[in-house]
Parts: structure tokens; C-alpha cells; sequence
């Protein structure tokens, strides 16, 4: 298997489980803290807006690369194991979300709120 095709299905895996982590916020069953987690994680995943721009070599794919990854690994060891097996299943068979202007407005509202109280932070140091 050549390094390429390593890394499509890494790719893959990593889409699955973003998936995976969208149906967790939006399941019921699923305890509060790994859904904030989840909602987090996955509007982060999906966000255009990243903490550090992709523009800047190395760093700004590095928080993609290592960021992404953890929280879904975190997010994944919170929730109950019957849970995380039922959603993974359920991701497999689902199709990727369509855009949400209303989640989009949610996103932007966050980074704003984020943004704002960096500065509101900066300022006060």
C-alpha cells in the first residue's frame, strides 16, 4: 500500500468520524459533555475559519492535522461504547450533511464571540 493510498484512507476515516460526531451531537441519548464536545469538534472540522490560517506554512495545517484528531479521539472515549457502536453504524449509512445557513450563522457567531473575548482579553493584560 503506497503512502497515497495510506492517507485516503486515513482522509476517509477522519470524514466517518467527523460524521460520526455530527449524528452524536444530534442524538439524545448521547450525555452532555461529549455532545459539547462533539459540537465543538465537528463545527470546528467543518468551520472555513481555523484558529491558525492555512496560509501560514506548516502551522496552519498543523492545528487540522493535530486539533481535528484529538478532540475526536476525546470526544470518542467519552461516549458510552453500545452508543459510539449504534452511531458508527449509523455513519456509514448516512450521507454527508448538506450546508445549514442557520449553522453557518451559528459558526460565525462563535469565532465572533471567541474573536471578541480575545480581545477583551488582550486588552486587559
Amino acid at each position: 500500500m503506497t503512502l497515497w493510498q495510506r492517507l485516503r484512507g486515513w482522509a476517509k476515516a477522519l470524514r466517518r468520524e467527523v460524521l460520526l460526531l455530527w449524528l452524536a451531537a444530534r442524538d439524545p441519548r448521547v450525555p452532555l459533555l461529549p455532545k459539547l464536545l462533539a459540537v465543538f469538534v465537528a463545527g470546528y472540522a467543518l468551520s472555513p475559519i481555523d484558529l491558525i490560517p492555512d496560509f501560514i506554512p506548516v502551522l496552519g495545517l498543523l492545528d487540522d492535522l493535530v486539533l481535528v484528531p484529538a478532540g475526536i479521539w476525546l470526544t470518542l472515549r467519552l461516549l458510552p461504547v453500545e452508543l459510539l457502536a449504534e452511531l458508527r453504524t449509523k455513519a456509514g449509512q448516512t450521507a454527508w450533511p448538506r450546508p445549514s445557513l442557520y449553522g453557518a450563522v451559528f459558526i460565525a457567531a462563535v469565532w465572533l464571540a471567541v474573536l471578541s473575548a480575545g480581545m477583551w482579553w488582550w486588552q486587559g493584560a
